[in-house]
């Protein structure tokens, strides 16, 4: 069993409370039309849910040019359109604002906070080069 498959685990029981802003998210793969879950860390601005994620990765890549998406989020079943957002200068302001709303998150990202709190903008520069997001609409 992997890590995800144990965070796929806890998230599918009640126990997803201890999982804080992780959720499960569904794609379709573009060339095998099979289906692939991954977990995620998410944060939401009104009906949309932004994932960042490593540009190494390759879930992604399904949704490229748009897709629908499956999520389990928080022990309940909702589906989404979803986007891959790659362009640096965007993934680079984006990151600004995740930093501000997860402050926590600045350390692991090597993002160094200015004395204000604000996110330093060399570093989510650089950072962009390696992370992008992942933009859900949800359907409501």
């Amino acid at each position: 069993m992997t890590g995800n498959d144990f965070v796929k685990f806890f998230l599918r029981t009640s126990l997803y409370v201890f999982m804080g802003d992780t959720m499960l998210i569904t794609v379709m793969g573009r060339k095998t039309g099979k289906k692939y879950t991954t977990p995620v860390g998410f944060y939401r601005e009104g009906d949309t849910l932004w994932i960042l994620s490593s540009r190494d990765r390759t879930w992604w890549r399904n949704v490229c040019d748009g897709a629908e998406v499956e999520m389990r989020i928080r022990g309940k079943d909702v589906k989404g359109f979803a986007e891959a957002v790659l362009d640096e200068g965007t993934v680079a302001a984006q990151l600004m604002e995740y930093v501000r709303r997860i402050p926590m998150s600045a350390k692991p990202l090597g993002v160094r906070l200015r004395e204000n709190g604000e996110p330093h903008p060399e570093d989510t520069a650089q950072l962009a080069k390696e992370r992008l997001f992942v933009r859900v609409k949800l359907n409501l």
